[in-house]
């Protein structure tokens, strides 16, 4: 099933993210019962991220989502980067994806490694999705709420978003963010734009310091007053954090849900727990 489809069966599209492990094909054992518990919250589709630089996620990522599929019976969104692939690879990967029966595939760029020299058959996600399309598979694209750090603005991010659109791009997910004013304030600029694929809002509970040194900081995303004093209140109160984490996520998605957003995309980053607290808290909307 093409994932777009989803969008006009629904007021709002659940999904979930997961990423392969990192360490070795065997550690697949322990991400499957994981798997199954994401599987009974009932999300519309788990996406699962595209290990890069030769990691072994790069082998798994269509193995998982092929599990998903087959045994879980969950449609699943394979990514994919390009950053770092020639041409010959990517088919390659779309083949064994095809061959799996894997219909939907998220179009990356991937994040530039300046120790890798850089490939240049793709320069930008555009051009991947392109070809993902040609392919004849449903192609899905990202998006950022506040802009992508190489762009000058967010005005000239949303308008190149058309180039991704042009390309087969059917829906968009955006990267995490803490802020929904930041998210509306995209949205706005975006149909204002002319961009009328639906979008996901992507969101991901920060339950442990070691998320808000990491995750925070790498996606550049702003931090709110309300997001900013709840770290500091729980510096030292793990269970603390982790509550008050869930909550924050919580309430964060119900006023998406009830905003009107086409759908929300938990960044579950493998825990089923922590999922299944914030499917909990929102089930009631969707």
């Amino acid at each position: 099933m093409y994932l777009n489809e989803l969008f006009s069966m629904k007021n709002c599209v659940f999904s979930i993210e997961v990423f392969p492990p990192k360490k070795n094909v065997a550690s697949l054992n322990t991400l499957y019962p994981k798997l199954k518990e994401l599987a009974a919250l009932s999300p519309d589709f788990i996406s699962v991220t595209y290990g890069a630089g030769g990691n072994v996620a790069d082998d798994s990522t269509c193995q998982i989502a092929a599990y998903i599929k087959r045994e879980l019976g969950i449609e699943s969104l394979a990514h994919l980067t390009c950053v770092n692939s020639e041409k010959e690879q990517i088919q390659d990967t779309l083949q064994q994806l095809r061959q799996n029966g894997i219909e939907n595939v998220l179009a990356l760029r991937g994040d530039i490694n300046p120790n890798l020299p850089r490939k240049t058959d793709y320069r930008y996600a555009s051009e991947l999705a392109s070809v993902v399309h040609e392919s004849g598979f449903n192609v899905v694209g990202a998006c950022y709420p506040e802009g992508h750090v190489e762009s000058d603005s967010l005005r000239q991010d949303v308008e190149n978003l058309h180039y991704k659109i042009e390309a087969g791009v059917t829906h968009l997910i955006t990267q995490l963010f803490f802020d929904n004013g930041v998210f509306y304030r995209f949205l706005n600029l975006a149909r204002k734009a002319g961009v009328s694929v639906p979008i996901e809002a992507g969101v991901m509970p920060i339950v442990s310091k070691t998320q808000v040194e990491r995750t925070v900081a790498l996606s550049s995303a702003s931090l709110p007053s309300e997001f900013t004093k709840m770290i500091s209140k729980y510096d030292h109160d793990e269970q603390g954090l982790f509550d008050a984490g869930i909550d924050y996520a919580i309430r964060q998605i119900r006023d998406l849900i009830e905003g009107g957003t086409d759908g929300i995309h938990l960044y579950a980053m493998n825990r089923p727990m922590v999922a299944r607290k914030v499917y909990e808290g929102i089930k009631d909307l969707l």
